[in-house]
């Protein structure tokens, strides 16, 4: 039974590569940090299945020893301050945990696990003012948020000790995937439970910024396929995870409304509270690489991902009534 080691569990990722890993059979350890407060509402389906062990990305002695106790063979380093909006808010915490986090986890494997294989989430925002369409994994990075400089330096650090020390280290380079269990502050998300909302007359409006700004979605629970696939070749490298299409936030509601029979100029509204300093204005991936030599697909669409987050959120709402 191989073990996998899991930052981020609680998260959106961590909990689909969490079922993912245990319906392979592996032996699932994640790492949460320690809190007066428990919440495991993502993995609560699995906590009798996963074995949690407290640490911190901020505290290199707590990972090392995890690493060391758990002797995990494949590390995912999913944790991350990873809301880009946030970043401009606290800087300096998310360069800590999404770019010094990633070195002080590389450390630990290093010591405590060496023939460990590690995954990096890289992220599509490290590309920002694209300089190139579509983006791929020769396409240099332009970062325009504190978030996405930091994932710049948690993906040349991985790439730095895989090429100095000699560790099985791979980033993947994944665009924006969503579910059901992406964080209400996400623009995804925060459109498919505003459309739910307006449906049941919760709400009479959805304030939003940029309408025009493009993205490459996916499914989540498809992505973390590509990253279990990353670890199980002969040789370490880097994968940019994407559909290849592009849709408008206007699109996004667009779609989101129709799945409740409503029009979606009636209610949203752009605020300008909402808009980054610093715009990218699209993203769009070419996953050409990730498909031909790990023989991964998305399997799930758009529009069918955004009606399926409609969904879970129109049941989440209803059965608090």
């Amino acid at each position: 039974m191989p073990t996998a080691l899991i930052t981020g569990i609680t998260g959106q990722d961590g909990s689909y590569l969490a079922e993912f890993l245990l319906a392979k059979g592996y032996r699932v350890v994640g790492i949460v940090r320690r809190s007066s407060t428990t919440p495991y509402e993502r993995i609560g389906h699995l906590v009798d299945e996963v074995q949690l062990c407290s640490a911190d990305l901020l505290d290199q002695t707590s990972l090392t020893d995890v690493v060391h106790d758990t002797r995990p063979d494949e590390i995912y380093n999913l944790a991350a301050q990873s809301f880009v909006q946030t970043s401009w808010a606290q800087p300096v915490l998310t360069g800590e945990f999404t770019a010094l986090g990633v070195t002080r986890m590389l450390e630990a494997m290093k010591k405590a696990a060496p023939k460990a294989r590690f995954y990096q989430a890289s992220s599509s925002e490290q590309f920002g003012k694209v300089v190139e369409t579509p983006q791929r994994e020769s396409t240099p990075f332009y970062p325009r948020s504190p978030y996405g400089v930091a994932k710049v330096y948690g993906h040349w650090i991985t790439l730095n000790y895989r090429e100095s020390f000699g560790l099985y280290a791979v980033s993947g380079i994944l665009f924006n995937h969503e579910s059901p269990r992406r964080g209400l502050e996400f623009v995804t998300r925060k459109v498919t439970d505003g459309a739910a909302r307006c449906k049941l007359g919760l709400s009479r409006e959805l304030k939003l910024g940029n309408l025009e700004a493009r993205r490459d979605w996916g499914f989540a629970g498809d992505y973390v396929d590509a990253m279990w696939r990353m670890l199980q070749q002969d040789e370490p490298d880097d994968y940019v995870v994407a559909t290849g299409e592009t849709w408008s936030v206007r699109q996004l509601c667009e779609f989101a409304f129709a799945a409740v029979g409503l029009d979606y100029r009636d209610y949203v509204r752009h605020d300008s509270r909402f808009d980054r300093p610093a715009e990218v204005d699209l993203l769009v991936g070419d996953a050409t690489k990730a498909r031909k030599q790990l023989g991964w697909e998305p399997t799930v669409r758009f529009r069918q991902l955004v009606e399926m987050m409609v969904a879970a959120d129109l049941a989440r709402h209803a059965a608090a009534k």
